[in-house]
């Protein structure tokens, strides 16, 4: 009994490959990046550390404006319109 199938388009593997986060190559690139890390972080290590106060303090402001979506969201009531201004009261 012969078995023959078509070939897959590129791009799309077995049903039971997991996709590019599984393949040899994502995984070499993944190592490749792990040792391109450690040696910058182990060369650079002097210089990069007398920036992590400044690095601390500006993630405050930045962890502020993306964990609260910006101005407005702290109510947690999210579903509710905007209050209504009444035209009236803005006229002299």
């Amino acid at each position: 009994m012969s078995h023959h199938h078509a070939p897959r388009p590129p791009g799309q593997g077995s049903p039971q490959s997991g996709g590019f986060w599984r393949s040899r190559h994502a995984i070499g690139l993944l190592v490749i990046g792990a040792v391109a890390g450690y040696f910058l972080w182990t060369e650079h290590r002097a210089h990069l550390t007398q920036w992590w106060p400044y690095a601390i303090l500006l993630l405050c402001p930045l962890m502020h404006v993306f964990m609260h979506g910006g101005h407005g969201g702290h109510d947690g009531n999210e579903d509710s319109p905007p209050p209504r201004q009444d035209e009236d009261s803005h006229r002299s």
